[in-house]
């Protein structure tokens, strides 16, 4: 057994099937260690697989496409929308290029119009001529995300400036449930409902039944995932930048939260590690400065929507990336580009880890099954290194340092993003970790959950030895996956910068 101590963390280094300096090597008990306690609160089965899509894709289509606004007044003529070319496969095309697994459409925004044909009102695709008054854009846009292995989801503002029963309690309350009684019952499954609480400064005084809304949701499909400011599946990041905090727990008091109140809006950035519900955060942008689609806009650049990227998925979030369709109703090609691109992009980044193949040794181990190795497999959430939990004799935890290193087989690394992801199916335990090369602190950082992506500020670094320490964490740390990669645009950024 090898003892060495560097920056607090003492590495105890078993020697196993080898032989070295004489002394026989040291085997592990074959019996199998079972894994430390979950922390809660946990995610559920359909959060998880949520969390693991990254980025999906919104859709904002509507009347708003047909007037160039963003919010519709409510008394548009349903006779403006038609769209004379739509074709909701292009739209599933596009995602499925993009890697994008989920698709959510506003099937109704603020101005009340309806993207199929509600019995409960004239405002909607029945009264326009698309389709000859027959045609029904959330059928098509389900049936063509189906088609292409893609699930669907569906935004219902519940702010309706067209409905005469909006600002009657008990009234609209029933025609909004009948509403989406009708969008989950006759179309198929639906993983994401969006309940957005946007509403007007001015807008009449409304009481929305959210508690009977989400009852009513969880009866008719039990494994969706339930959008809003408060949850109860998924809440709002606080804003339309599509940036976390840069400390952002998953944890968060549901209680402390209520839709459509700005004054929460830091609490839902960075969450809360005493939080007792596990609600993790979606990152909501536009890939351009609107909503829906302007003839006047063009796509944000590629290195504004990488840096959206690292700021949000990077940040142990979900980035919901709104691509709005045009008036003809495809989606335009200069948006294609950029999204196409960007997907290009962050594959040519993350498809390499610069750590595969290089030697992996921890400061501990808690048994069989959970050694450093597991941080370079494939599996991300479910295989794990766990260190050994240092207890007092009372079984409180004592607050340790948790190291990990990796060493480069021969010559040196060169990398300038660090990427480290938590086994977070038991619980998000990680406070505050550093990360070393060759003994130089290069990035510092708090929380880590299912993904965090650290940039190195000084640009890229070449080094042999990689070490990442866990100062505080809620709980003894299990680090599921750890990769270096190398991000050309971010190195032309910093030459760029050093040059001005």
């Amino acid at each position: 057994m090898i003892q060495y101590s560097h920056l607090g963390c003492s590495f105890l280094y078993l020697l196993t099937s080898i032989s070295l300096f004489g002394i026989s090597a040291i085997a592990w008990n074959k019996e199998s260690t079972p894994p430390p306690l979950p922390l809660l609160p946990l995610p559920t089965y359909s959060q998880l697989k949520w969390q693991q899509r990254e980025i999906i894709m919104f859709l904002h289509f509507g009347v708003n496409t047909f007037t160039d606004s963003e919010w519709g007044t409510g008394q548009e003529d349903p006779k403006i929308f038609r769209p004379t070319s739509l074709n909701a496969s292009q739209w599933a095309a596009t995602a499925k290029a993009a890697g994008i697994s989920l698709m959510i459409l506003t099937a109704k925004h603020h101005d009340g119009f309806c993207l199929w044909p509600s019995k409960y009102t004239d405002h909607s695709v029945r009264s326009s001529p698309w389709r000859g008054g027959g045609g029904d854009v959330v059928k098509e846009f389900v049936a063509a995300a189906s088609s292409r292995g893609i699930d669907a989801g569906l935004y219902l503002s519940p702010w309706d400036r067209h409905d005469r029963r909006y600002g009657r309690d008990l009234e609209y309350n029933e025609y909004y449930l009948a509403q989406l009684q009708e969008l989950l019952t006759k179309y198929g499954g639906v993983r994401e409902i969006w309940f957005d609480g946007a509403k007007g400064a001015n807008a009449t005084n409304m009481t929305y039944y959210f508690d009977e809304w989400f009852a009513m949701v969880r009866e008719l499909q039990s494994s969706i995932n339930i959008f809003s400011d408060a949850g109860p599946d998924v809440r709002w990041i606080g804003n339309e930048n599509g940036f976390a905090g840069s400390t952002c727990w998953a944890t968060i008091n549901r209680t402390s939260l209520s839709i459509g109140n700005a004054s929460i809006v830091d609490y839902l950035n960075t969450g809360d590690p005493r939080g007792t519900d596990y609600l993790p955060a979606e990152c909501d942008v536009s890939i351009r400065p609107g909503w829906f689609w302007h003839k006047s806009q063009s796509p944000k650049k590629l290195t504004q929507l990488l840096d959206i990227y690292y700021k949000s998925v990077g940040r142990n979030c979900v980035l919901l990336l709104n691509v709005p369709p045009n008036t003809t109703g495809l989606i335009s090609q200069s948006d294609i580009h950029a999204l196409t691109q960007l997907r290009s992009t962050i594959d040519t980044i993350f498809s390499v880890n610069l750590a595969a193949g290089c030697s992996v040794r921890a400061s501990s181990q808690r048994g069989v099954g959970f050694g450093p190795e597991n941080i370079l497999d494939g599996d991300h959430l479910w295989t794990y290194w766990a260190p050994k939990e240092d207890v007092r004799g009372s079984g409180q935890r004592r607050n340790q340092d948790h190291c990990i290193e990796i060493r480069a087989a021969r010559g040196g690394l060169r990398f300038n993003v660090v990427r480290i992801q938590e086994a977070v199916g038991l619980g998000q335990r990680i406070k505050r970790h550093d990360v070393y090369v060759d003994e130089k602190l290069v990035a510092r950082g708090t929380t880590v959950g299912y993904k965090r992506l650290h940039r190195i500020e000084a640009g890229e670094v070449q080094g042999s030895v990689v070490r990442i320490r866990v100062l505080d964490s809620r709980a003894v740390p299990l680090i599921s996956s750890v990769g270096l990669h190398f991000d050309p645009l971010w190195a032309a950024h910093i030459k760029n910068q050093s040059v001005t």
